[in-house]
């Protein structure tokens, strides 16, 4: 995966990494840890600055943190909630956590927001639920931009001071996103297989927050 990754990159260099930046949000299994280390290492081998790499992954992941929540936010929780009543078991969730996952958005969403985006995994997932409860536009593009432009300038500076040897980088954060992929596996089996519906269904008007401002 590194060589064509290293292709791109070489080949068209800022737009490359804004590029992959965007496909790795909306396709995961495409590595940030790997476009970004290896945006690190072009900048110091080549004619191109650090800071235009880093800036290119930031527009990049926000262009597709923006569509994935976006995407919630048009489907809402009265649509999500139909399809909560049907596949509740599938997703693990009841009307009474939506409810409790809403209050969480609205008193600490930026701050959710914020450090989700530097977690490996959750930082391409965190928008869903974002955009479902319709959390304030301006806090989640200030919080999301800052959380994203601090994990790829991370990966970044990593690459241009490890150069050839990014790997290492790897070593490190790959069995961190491996360990929190199983982490999250394994907290979703035991969850389908204790879960019990624990409330009545809410009405639609409960649950839509009323300003979307």
């Amino acid at each position: 995966m590194t060589d064509w990754i290293g292709q791109l990159i070489d080949a068209w260099s800022y737009f490359a990494v804004g590029l992959l930046m965007f496909i790795e949000t909306i396709f995961p299994p495409i590595p940030s840890e790997v476009i970004m280390a290896l945006a690190g290492v072009h900048a110091a081998q080549n004619d191109v600055t650090l800071a235009g790499m880093i800036i290119a992954g930031t527009i990049g992941a926000m262009l597709g943190n923006g569509l994935w929540f976006l995407l919630a936010w048009w489907l809402g929780l009265s649509r999500f909630e139909q399809f909560l009543l049907r596949y509740g078991r599938v997703l693990t969730l009841d009307e009474a956590e939506l409810a409790r996952g809403r209050a969480l958005f609205e008193k600490y969403g930026g701050g959710i927001v914020g450090v989700g985006r530097i977690l490996p995994t959750i930082r391409s997932l965190i928008s869903i639920p974002a955009g479902l409860v319709r959390m304030k536009m301006r806090s989640f593009f200030l919080y999301s931009t800052i959380g994203t432009f601090l994990w790829t300038m991370g990966l970044g500076i990593a690459g241009y001071l490890l150069g050839s040897r990014f790997a290492e980088i790897d070593r490190v954060l790959g069995p961190l996103s491996t360990g929190i992929i199983v982490l999250m596996f394994l907290v979703y089996l035991w969850r389908v297989l204790t879960w019990n519906r624990r409330s009545k269904p809410l009405q639609a008007a409960k649950i839509e927050p009323s300003s979307r401002s």
